[in-house]
């Protein structure tokens, strides 16, 4: 390193004046800029540039490539830059790993930075140590009480009571769970029962529940708590090679939580009415903000949002259905877009409709789609407003029969218009949520399987995911709209993450992928497509930005009425140049779209 500062030399350039350029033949030069900003814009172009910012170092591609650069970079304003010899550079590269990994890595190293500031920010909220994305090897192990398969219920509650657990498992010879019986299972199971049971001669397994929920220990905190949640659980054996080896429970993973994630769940699949539902829709947005305050990240958060918003929508239409007598398993509730997707923020409306079986007749037809008005109704009620384009199940249009609904996606892949296509964009992100949901499983063979046969809908699609340009300017700088009180508005999600979302869906719909969040879809499409693994990672974590920056807006301005808009003077330094890079990798999407589908 001392070498390398050896070659540095301070120099400056004047506002337009050119830093180098494809015509200087093969990069000898790094430049770190001090103070200052320098566009970078292709040779021969008008737009499509990009902009390199105080802290930010440039060509770093050129010069790890031995290669010139292929735009034209020009200082926007007077610059002061730190210039260095790119060979001394290629050679500390070659011998410091930290240095190398920094420089092939930029976005993931920044968008480290900004988890840790973010995280700084929120230190007086932190309710918990243990972060939702640290592995559960992490967590201290706890040898699980447990007994043999032979095991009498007697032995079982013995060992219970000396040990003071909650739990006991029944493993075999080579550590592999048989069933748990806990402390919650005795009332119903053991206290109740009639006739009582003689505990000293029956097997602990009569009473134990299995299979037995397991996860390994590679797997993280967020998978435990959506899968106590979701099998509603409270304790959960780890493996290791299939091995039991330890024991979490609820209290571990939410010791200083108000109220558990599985609890709230709970009180969502057992709420009395819309009223109940209401008040919990109220816990479900705070409980997103103390799981922000503990650095979860924007992919655990917006599926435990999602996760909790589904529990809502699934007691609400059990509770309508039956008040209005009808048999949920002749419907299907689905949901569309983000909530289709799983990936849901705080500030979300409603995109919903109704799959009907064929045998449904006009009459049951009719008391369905009140039954989904007045749901549309309560759920705005409870904050996730009304659909401004009329997506919902309470509309005629959005609550027919499964066979209206292949029809209408069948027309659309094989003559559909260009204006289908933003329907398309949004109906086929389809997810079933409450009643009979093999009614919605052929509608999703009909969009994996129909499309990859259909080019001109694929053509069509490709076009419509260039509909929505990234805020960037022609130099490369973050485009911003201005405020009436002199604020740089950004929208974040027409102008970013839609961009991901718009990207990802035609993907997967081109290679015929079956992949449901975004980032499961830039990741497998990715790789499909011969993106190399940093490069599919890259995209993934250009996303997340997006969706961290969106939820951090959404929970700190609560009600606002553009719940995706920030003031770019707001931000901190480091999201700046995060949200920056992250745009630009955005707009990288588009052109790959571009070239390889519409060229």
């Amino acid at each position: 390193m001392d070498a390398l500062l050896a070659t540095a030399r301070c120099v400056e350039r004047a506002a337009g004046q050119a830093v180098t350029s494809p015509d200087d033949g093969i990069a000898c030069k790094l430049w770190w800029i001090r103070r200052g900003s320098v566009s970078g814009l292709p040779e021969g172009a008008t737009a499509g540039g990009f902009q390199v910012e105080a802290g930010e170092m440039f060509p770093i591609g050129a010069v790890l490539g031995r290669r010139p650069v292929v735009s034209v970079y020009r200082a926007v304003e007077t610059v002061e830059l730190l210039e260095f010899d790119a060979e001394a550079v290629l050679r500390v590269v070659a011998t410091d790993p930290v240095l190398a990994d920094f420089m092939n890595r930029r976005l993931q190293h920044v968008l480290a930075l900004s988890v840790a500031q973010a995280q700084s920010s929120h230190a007086s909220q932190v309710l918990a140590q243990q972060s939702f994305e640290s592995p559960l090897s992490a967590l201290p192990r706890r040898v699980p009480v447990a007994v043999g398969p032979g095991a009498t219920l007697h032995e079982a509650l013995a060992l219970m009571q000396a040990r003071a657990v909650g739990s006991v498992l029944a493993l075999d010879a080579q550590g592999l769970a048989l069933g748990i019986l806990t402390r919650h299972d005795l009332l119903a199971k053991l206290a109740l029962r009639e006739p009582p049971l003689d505990i000293r001669h029956t097997p602990a397994a009569a009473l134990m529940n299995e299979p037995v929920h397991t996860l390994d220990i590679g797997h993280t905190v967020q998978d435990a708590v959506l899968l106590m949640v979701r099998a509603g659980i409270r304790h959960l054996p780890l493996t290791e090679h299939g091995r039991v080896v330890s024991l979490v429970s609820e209290r571990d993973l939410f010791a200083l939580q108000r109220r558990s994630l599985r609890q709230l769940g709970d009180a969502l699949r057992t709420a009395s009415d819309a009223a109940a539902l209401r008040a919990l829709a109220t816990e479900v947005r705070a409980f997103a903000q103390q799981l922000l305050a503990q650095g979860v990240s924007a992919r655990a958060l917006t599926q435990l949002i999602s996760h909790l918003n589904d529990l809502l929508v699934q007691r609400l239409v059990t509770l309508l259905s039956q008040a209005h007598g009808l048999d949920l398993a002749r419907a299907c509730w689905v949901a569309f877009g983000s909530e289709g997707r799983g990936e849901q923020t705080i500030a979300t409306d409603q995109d919903n409709g109704l799959v009907l079986d064929d045998a449904v007749d006009d009459a049951e037809h009719a008391r369905w789609l009140a039954m989904a008005q007045q749901a549309n109704e309560a759920l705005d009620a409870c904050g996730y407003p009304l659909c401004k384009g009329g997506i919902m199940a309470g509309r005629p249009a959005c609550c027919l029969r499964q066979r209206d609904w292949a029809a209408r996606f069948a027309h659309w892949m094989a003559q559909g218009e260009p204006e289908d296509l933003l329907a398309a964009s949004i109906y086929f992100d389809l997810r079933p949520i409450a009643g009979h949901h093999a009614l919605a499983a052929p509608l999703r063979a009909l969009i994996a399987e129909g499309a990859p046969r259909h080019p001109r809908f694929l053509r069509l699609l490709a076009e419509n995911s260039l509909r929505l340009r990234p805020a960037l300017n022609w130099h490369g700088g973050v485009a911003t709209e201005a405020g009436d009180a002199g604020q740089q508005w950004v929208d974040l999600k027409l102008h970013g993450s839609a961009v991901f979302v718009d990207a990802a869906r035609f993907f997967t719909l081109a290679r015929g992928i079956n992949a449901a969040t975004t980032r499961e879809r830039l990741l497998q499409a990715g790789a499909a497509l011969g993106a190399a693994e940093r490069e599919r990672e890259t995209w993934a974590g250009a996303f997340e930005v997006l969706q961290m920056l969106r939820l951090r807006v959404q929970i700190d301005t609560p009600g606002a009425e553009h719940p995706n808009r920030i003031d770019l003077r707001a931000l901190h330094h480091i999201d700046r140049r995060l949200l920056k890079e992250a745009l630009r990798v955005a707009r990288q999407l588009q052109q790959r779209i571009s070239l390889d589908w519409l060229h």
